[in-house]
């Protein structure tokens, strides 16, 4: 059973919670090939402001992601401070110029995905003495448009990342292609998340993440089902 996008959302967010938790559960406890672990539920609170992001802090919900290391600059401090054991987590883009406010406010990057990014990473490690959890982008897709390493080439980028780097790697993520069955690129990522040793395999969103479930997902990333529709960026 497939999340539809087309579900109605609540304009209460506590309720939006209890819903996906349940869900998430039900996938865990139904997955075709039997029980898995019910997996972190990630809420992604990207372009929603922070009236809105504590309404789920209020009702206990502690993982978070954003997309963009700026709004969360101007957002997260603060929540932080109110709720000191939130676990942020960038599920965007990182520019290396963005390393050193990245690195200083998350918990976990998410969207570790080319050598250049990798060392400027373990430098402001290094310099910083925070060490964020780190995951790998694989473009499972290898789509040319869209971030991350193409999957021929995890094996070396891990080793890379975390033998020579020495980079705190725990796991895998990936977005799928949007026109194509997620299930085979799941089933990718899970596959070379346990050649490599890795324990934490980040993958599915509003629209599949129970599919993503029961290929073995341990986090899943949900946005929508939670906050509703993205709210619009300001103009430039």
């Amino acid at each position: 059973m497939t999340t539809s996008s087309n579900d109605a959302v609540s304009a209460d967010v506590a309720e939006n919670l209890t819903a996906v938790s349940a869900r998430i559960r039900r996938a865990a406890e139904t997955a075709p090939a039997g029980p898995v672990p019910v997996p972190e539920l990630v809420a992604v609170s990207k372009t929603h402001d922070a009236a809105y992001v504590r309404r789920a802090l209020d009702a206990g919900h502690r993982v978070f992601g954003e997309n963009r290391v700026q709004e969360a600059v101007e957002k997260w401090p603060a929540l932080k401070a109110d709720f000191p054991d939130t676990v942020l987590h960038l599920i965007g883009p990182l520019q290396t110029n963005k390393v050193k406010d990245a690195v200083a406010l998350f918990d976990v990057i998410e969207t570790v995905d080319r050598p250049k990014l990798a060392r400027r990473l373990a430098s402001e490690f290094e310099s910083s003495g925070r060490r964020p959890r780190c995951l790998i982008q694989v473009n499972t897709g290898e789509e040319p448009q869209k971030a991350g390493i193409a999957p021929g080439d995890t094996d070396d980028f891990v080793r890379l990342c975390r033998d020579d780097l020495e980079l705190p790697v725990v796991g895998l993520m990936c977005i799928p292609p949007i026109d194509q069955d997620p299930a085979p690129h799941f089933a990718l990522l899970a596959k070379l998340a346990e050649r490599n040793g890795l324990p934490v395999v980040s993958m599915g969103m509003s629209g599949d993440y129970e599919i993503a479930i029961a290929m073995g997902a341990t986090h899943v990333r949900v946005g929508t089902a939670i906050f509703g529709p993205r709210k619009p960026r300001p103009a430039a």
